[in-house]
């Protein structure tokens, strides 16, 4: 019985595009999605990097309702939605879509500890640029100022005695390694 080989194909955040770091995958598919482009501003350095990366063969993807309902419900568990712009949650719910696609190795490529956070609650792969990869799982949450209370809800303002609060982490797991 053999097994066919998976393409391997990378789904672009934009902090690979705003790491400056030459983005070149001659063997692997390129993906992003339409937010991405959002968050550049046209004429800049960064968004002719973007441009240059659709010349070389970056195909802009929509992904599917039902991967962003789960990747917000994952983002829930992590603590990390208020920490995901519209265009990060969209990457994640593309390459969600792309693991799902039994032929294709989907891995993301981000700096962004936010997104590396859901994608391994999401068990999938990411990759880096610039700085590290996180080398824990983190589930944020909330804790008063003032009388200590943790909350694993986004709470501004404590219920108990009225003081702000502040994002913490409350638990910290170490990832799986996976390859990139």
């Amino acid at each position: 019985m053999s097994s066919k080989k998976k393409s391997k194909i990378y789904i672009i955040d934009t902090s690979a595009i705003l790491s400056g770091i030459p983005i070149n995958f001659d063997d692997a598919a390129m993906v992003t999605t339409s937010s991405i482009s959002m968050e550049l501003k046209p004429g800049g350095r960064d968004y002719r990097a973007f441009q240059f990366l659709i010349e070389k063969g970056l195909s802009i993807l929509s992904p599917s309702k039902k991967s962003r309902d789960a990747v917000n419900s994952a983002s829930r568990k992590t603590g990390d939605k208020d920490r995901l712009s519209n265009a990060d949650v969209d990457v994640l719910a593309l390459a969600l879509d792309m693991k799902l696609d039994d032929d294709k190795d989907a891995v993301i490529l981000t700096d962004d500890y936010s997104i590396q956070n859901v994608a391994d609650a999401l068990d999938m792969k990411f990759g880096n640029i610039g700085q590290p990869k996180i080398t824990k799982r983190f589930k944020w949450g909330y804790q008063c100022l003032g009388c200590g209370k943790k909350f694993k809800e986004n709470i501004k303002i404590c219920p108990i005695c009225g003081a702000a609060t502040k994002n913490i982490i409350l638990d910290g797991k170490d990832i799986k390694r996976r390859k990139r």
